[in-house]
């Protein structure tokens, strides 16, 4: 083999590992910033319960969730029907209830309907936010427009989602590349110590975001609000902003170590071995593992997937590294070390996947009637293709091993002297005994096929953390409360005819399949209420031939308004609303509506 083949393609091999670093930055970006914010903890029930009707106003709000809930300082936000903001007391939990969160109301809210805006921190270090309404005396037009606008900022949540990427595929590469370095021992290390300077690197760096980026992230705020010191204060005080600081410190012991770990002793290969550890418990610190059902358990099964994962996917990537930029080739038995590591990762991700997705989904239903099922099966089927090139390699380390196992024979001969008989010629048994090796080229493509599926799991795993399991969608469903969508639709529709215009609001409560109310405001280009001689709402699936339905409003006085429009399927409806502003003059104008289970 000529000496640019020994080199193993050096050069183009790289462009091809850069091409898949690159190709998952882009994965991840389509995946997670395109996506909405998730939210992990269910609403169970809200008191007042959303569209009651009371006699007297509460005293609090309280609203119980799935699991545990974190906080903020503007937690609550409560309006009156005028869109005036309500003075509250300070958010806080019930006595004993870490999951149940309430605020105080003030004396003397009058009459009419209230809105309530909420946003708290699920237990898996999630934000989660909505809104629900409730009247006192009667129900009444509102000004407020619970349904507009993100929940959050999406700076902020697509800049945290890539710096969440960046620190998994960092803690791989750490993580995987020095176990490669301390198991397999491969004869030259001097290609390893740039995928461990990088994955140290990045990881710290992606730290520091997070840390950086969590007060705003919990918050809903721009990235700009990042450097408050108060904000910076909570963080550094809260669950998730412990295990960032403490991820910080162990990255310190981190880089003490990694120098001696070709040639370590045991003692330093336990303490690498106990970093990596703690490492992967800051991530189970502040991920599903540390809310839901079986803590403990969930917790250990968490760290023992992150590891396997990181050796696995790690360990791949400095084997590549290894087989295209090493001076001395990789023996067999290095390559042998590898595979019977990374059959050990895979049986131990087997059992604690086949775990998680247990507690994370809780019924066969979930797997295909939520988005954390659908994102599984996802998942499942990019593992099932990393088998199957997992097993590729492992025939090529098969057979590298023979090749090196076989030593050939030597033959004495006389010096002169005739061929014994029944041999052939020295050169020609030399030949026919030296074992045929196989061509590396095969395993460094089965190897660089492995890293580009991996990298594709990665992104998947990455996209499942940030989704709701589907036990807590069950639970809320069962509940009967929604997440992740208003408690009441509110929709705006501007109109202008025969020299008039304005707009109209509509709340549709509940906004979800079955029976609905709808209240009807008009407002003139002054904002302020106009009256209309008539206004009729109808509602059609063009695509499915239904509709259309006659909401059938009627004047109320100040506003129309139905408590008899029934919508039997979920799906985006088209609403037409029409405004009569005289004998002659009437407009149509059509709106989008999402229609939820």
């Amino acid at each position: 083999m000529g000496e640019g083949q020994s080199r193993y393609g050096a050069y183009g091999g790289l462009r091809r590992l850069r091409g898949l670093v690159l190709l998952g930055s882009v994965l991840v970006l389509l995946l997670l910033g395109a996506s909405p914010a998730s939210a992990h903890a269910a609403l169970r029930a809200t008191d007042p319960a959303d569209a009651a009707v009371l006699k007297s106003a509460p005293a609090h709000v309280t609203l119980t969730f799935t699991e545990s809930v974190g906080l903020l300082d503007d937690s609550f936000r409560v309006y009156d029907p005028a869109n005036h903001r309500i003075d509250t007391g300070e958010p806080e939990h019930a006595p004993g209830r870490s999951d149940t969160a309430r605020v105080s109301l003030p004396g003397g809210l009058g009459t009419g309907t209230f809105t309530v805006a909420w946003r708290v921190v699920s237990a898996d270090s999630h934000p989660v936010a909505g809104a629900f309404t409730f009247s006192v005396g009667k129900p009444s037009p509102t000004m407020v427009n619970i349904g507009s606008g993100p929940v959050e900022d999406p700076a902020t949540g697509s800049l945290y989602d890539i710096a969440r990427y960046v620190a998994y595929l960092a803690v791989a590469l750490l993580i995987g590349t020095a176990v490669f370095l301390a198991v397999c021992r491969p004869p030259d290390p001097g290609p390893l110590r740039g995928p461990l300077r990088t994955g140290r690197r990045a990881l710290l760096a992606s730290t520091v975001v997070l840390l950086v980026l969590r007060a705003p992230y919990e918050a809903g705020t721009g990235p700009a609000s990042a450097l408050d010191p108060d904000a910076l204060a909570r963080t550094a005080t809260g669950r998730p902003g412990l295990a960032l600081l403490a991820r910080l410190a162990l990255l310190l012991v981190a880089g003490a170590l990694l120098p001696r770990l070709r040639n370590g002793s045991r003692p330093v290969l336990a303490a690498g071995a106990v970093t990596a550890v703690a490492l992967a418990l800051t991530w189970a610190a502040a991920e599903h593992a540390a809310a839901g059902i079986q803590v403990p358990a969930a917790m250990a099964s968490s760290v023992l997937h992150l590891l396997a994962m990181a050796v696995w996917l790690g360990g791949l990537t400095a084997l590549l590294t290894t087989l295209y930029r090493a001076t001395e080739p990789l023996p067999a038995i290095a390559v042998t070390r590898f595979s019977r590591l990374a059959l050990a990762s895979v049986t131990v991700l087997a059992v604690t996947g086949v775990y998680q997705s247990w507690r994370g989904l809780g019924s066969w239903s979930a797997l295909t009637g939520t988005s954390y099922g659908r994102i599984l099966l996802v998942k499942l089927a990019a593992v099932a293709l990393l088998l199957a090139a997992a097993a590729r390699c492992r025939r090529w380390t098969a057979r590298l091993a023979g090749a090196e196992a076989a030593v050939p024979e030597r033959v004495p001969e006389l010096v002169g002297g005739p061929p014994a008989e029944g041999r052939s010629s020295a050169p020609e048994a030399a030949a026919e005994e030296r074992p045929s090796a196989p061509d590396p080229r095969g395993l460094r493509r089965s190897v660089l096929a492995e890293v580009a599926v991996g990298v594709t799991v990665l992104v998947v795993t990455t996209v499942l953390t940030g989704t709701p399991p589907g036990r807590a969608t069950a639970e809320a469903s069962t509940a009967g409360a929604a997440t992740d969508i208003p408690a009441a639709s509110v929709t705006t529709v501007p109109f202008a005819v025969g020299g008039a215009g304005g707009k109209v609001q509509i709340t549709l409560d509940p906004g979800r399949v079955g029976p609905n109310s709808v209240e009807a405001v008009v407002f003139g280009p002054d904002s302020g209420l106009a009256a209309v001689p008539e206004l009729r709402v109808s509602f059609a699936l063009p695509a499915r031939g239904i509709g259309p339905i006659d909401a059938r409003l009627r004047d109320k006085g100040g506003y129309w308004g139905t408590d008899s429009l029934a919508l039997p399927l979920a799906d985006t409806w088209t609403m037409k609303v029409t405004v009569r502003v005289s004998e002659v003059d009437q407009v149509t104008v059509p709106k989008r509506v999402k229609i939820t289970r």
